[in-house]
């Protein structure tokens, strides 16, 4: 794998997962099908609305894989159907979306030809975590530390 410009840099380690992040989204960035919109509702709450037209629930997989939120279309069957013309789409495809971490799916609903897939962001907690300090002592070393600064000398 060639690594981005942007990565290369020797003192930039462990940023595989990003890198390869990265490298997904762009690959994804020339899909148009079906069509979406991305709207944030309110605070923390986000919908993404697919046009589906055509498809039935069934048609339809909505599914959460680590954070990447994957909906799926099979497309259904025409049977013995004769078109003059077809300009409506109802092939197969596969929609990806990276979730942010903390990110949760909290629905999806099918209505008109559009669905709509509901996303929100719990509230953050604010933790405070008190750490005692110790007075009038140094702190312990491990045998295997003292062991290591007598050989350092």
């Amino acid at each position: 794998m060639n690594r981005m410009a942007a990565f290369n840099s020797p003192f930039l380690l462990g940023f595989d997962q990003m890198e390869r992040t990265l490298d997904r989204l762009s690959k994804g960035a020339g899909e148009s099908y079906p069509p979406y919109n991305i709207e944030q509702l309110a605070g923390d709450t986000y919908r993404i609305t697919l046009a589906v037209a055509g498809f039935s629930a069934d048609d339809l997989a909505v599914t959460v894989e680590e954070n990447q939120l994957l909906i799926r279309g099979k497309s259904p069957e025409d049977g013995e159907r004769t078109f003059l013309h077809r300009g409506i789409a109802a092939r197969q495809f596969q929609r990806v979306f990276l979730l942010a971490d903390g990110l949760n799916v909290t629905g999806a609903a099918l209505a008109n030809g559009l669905l709509n897939i509901e996303l929100q962001r719990p509230k953050a907690e604010s933790v405070v975590k008190s750490i005692p300090i110790a007075t009038g002592q140094a702190p312990k070393r491990s045998p295997s530390q003292t062991l290591a600064a007598g050989k350092e000398r």
